[in-house]
């Protein structure tokens, strides 16, 4: 789908002429920025499998166990992290710890709620990995250009950061869907 195919594609809801979504233009800005957010992550998934698979792993084992690499977390904060159901990290988790590549420990913060780490066999599952995520950032710099992929990153941060602090369309706070 091309830039141009991406603005005639709305999500339900937007209105396409100024309406509640303000200026056409913003509706539009909004409708084509979630659509290739959207197709980004289905992209992003499809690469996430292929180097993980070889490792053991799927993209969601991946994940999080990626989100436990440098501190153990608890199940809720490696969900809040990632922007996912605590419910759907739970799974993963539990899956993790069954597998070996993953450990539940105390946390001293609270009693209940452990904390998630990554066994030796976890780690070397990860390093696993590397190599070719090494190599397919280096094609996809290759691709964008240094200075372009900085400014992607930038760009994506900044927007994760802004959709952070706004209540959703319905008014309720920021957060992941099904919590």
């Amino acid at each position: 789908m091309s830039a141009t195919d991406a603005g005639s594609a709305r999500p339900s809801g937007s209105t396409g002429s100024t309406g509640s979504t303000g200026s056409t233009g913003n509706g539009d800005r909004l409708s084509r920025t979630a659509i290739g957010v959207f197709r980004l992550n289905g992209r992003f998934l499809s690469v996430a499998e292929e180097l993980a698979g070889p490792a053991g792993l799927t993209a969601a084992r991946w994940q999080v166990l990626g989100a436990v690499l440098t501190e153990p977390l608890p199940v809720s904060g490696i969900a809040r992290s990632m922007g996912i159901t605590r419910q759907s990290v739970q799974r993963i988790a539990d899956l993790l710890v069954e597998q070996g590549l993953c450990e539940y420990v105390a946390n001293p913060a609270h009693r209940r709620a452990k904390l998630l780490r990554p066994t030796a066999d976890g780690r070397a599952a990860v390093s696993r990995i590397t190599p070719g995520h090494a190599e397919f950032a280096a094609r996809l710099a290759g691709e964008l250009g240094e200075e372009q992929f900085a400014l992607t990153v930038q760009v994506l941060e900044r927007l994760s950061a802004a959709m952070d602090t706004l209540a959703s369309p319905a008014g309720r706070p920021p957060g992941p869907s099904g919590e």
